[in-house]
């Protein structure tokens, strides 16, 4: 069985499933995570540009859990790059939240056509780490050769890297470069959720025979199949929902075990076709927005 945590490459643990808010409207926000903290999640993913680490934090303060039980990490959105910008920026997050201490703050994006306020920001976030403001800083999104210019001008290696992995888009090459580095691997829509707005010949992850088969096999859903997946290859996951029973489900992966060749058969789905935006697309023109205040 894989572990119910991961350690980082600082020591700190992080559980091995989150739960994750993108795209939740803020008045769902409260509801979802309040229902996660009751089903045993430990590990909150926000992000300033999701507009909802204000209901975040307001669920931690309804929730019957101990804060101090419950791993928060959220990013630094591209508008606000550079050295005293990001300073800032954990500010106006750690205010919203509620909360004097960051697990885990990450850079949203890189920024390639800007690469000095990219560095400028990560050198923010590791004066935060010096600081005690956070306990673990890393990135998201980094292609690997963001990650070589990263770790050839900065000093603290990224503890995650998180990035989008599913069944139909693995980026094995990147999995590579995190894990010759010491950085873990997050997985953003890791039951594949991009794929189910996508169009094209292999529609959702949900509905793949390949990965029903296995699910039948164990007696368990698609979604439970590939966070399995996930778990056993040393990624961690945030799966994302709003529903009660999905979130439930979401969190049901640790009693059961895939074999060598259900994860080998799993891997040979990958199209190679990106859900999310291109990373060296990423600019301020077209990607900018304000982050407020509060």
């Amino acid at each position: 069985m894989s572990s119910s945590s991961f350690t980082l490459n600082n020591g700190v643990q992080i559980p091995a499933v989150g739960f994750g808010v993108f795209q939740t409207p803020p008045d769902e926000t409260i509801a979802a995570v309040q229902t996660a903290l009751e089903v045993g999640y430990r590990h909150i993913d926000t992000a300033a540009a999701y507009g909802n680490e204000r209901q975040v934090g307001e669920a931690l303060r309804r929730s019957d859990v101990d804060p101090s039980e419950v791993f928060v990490e959220t990013k630094i959105w591209i508008s606000d790059y550079g050295y005293d910008e990001t300073l800032h920026a954990f500010d106006k997050s750690a205010g919203k939240l509620g909360i004097d201490r960051i697990d885990l703050l990450i850079l949203h994006q890189a920024l390639p056509g800007e690469f000095e306020l990219t560095l400028g920001a990560y050198r923010g976030l590791e004066q935060l780490l010096a600081d005690e403001k956070v306990r673990a800083i890393g990135v998201s999104n980094f292609m690997p050769d963001h990650l070589t210019r990263l770790l050839a001008e900065t000093s603290v290696v990224p503890a995650v890297n998180q990035i989008e992995v599913h069944p139909y888009f693995r980026q094995s090459e990147l999995l590579a470069a995190d894990a010759e580095h010491g950085i873990l691997t997050q997985a953003w829509s890791p039951i594949g959720g991009i794929t189910f707005y996508r169009d094209g010949s292999h529609g959702s992850t949900l509905q793949d025979p390949t990965i029903g088969e296995i699910a039948a096999a164990h007696g368990r859903t698609p979604a439970q199949v590939m966070l399995r997946w996930h778990l056993q290859q040393g990624r961690q996951v945030i799966p994302k929902s709003v529903t009660p029973s999905r979130i439930r489900e979401n969190f049901d992966v640790f009693d059961f075990e895939l074999s060598d060749d259900q994860l080998a058969t799993i891997d040979a789905l990958d199209t190679g076709v990106r859900g999310g935006p291109e990373p060296a697309q990423i600019t301020r023109e077209t990607f900018g927005r304000e982050i407020p205040e509060a």
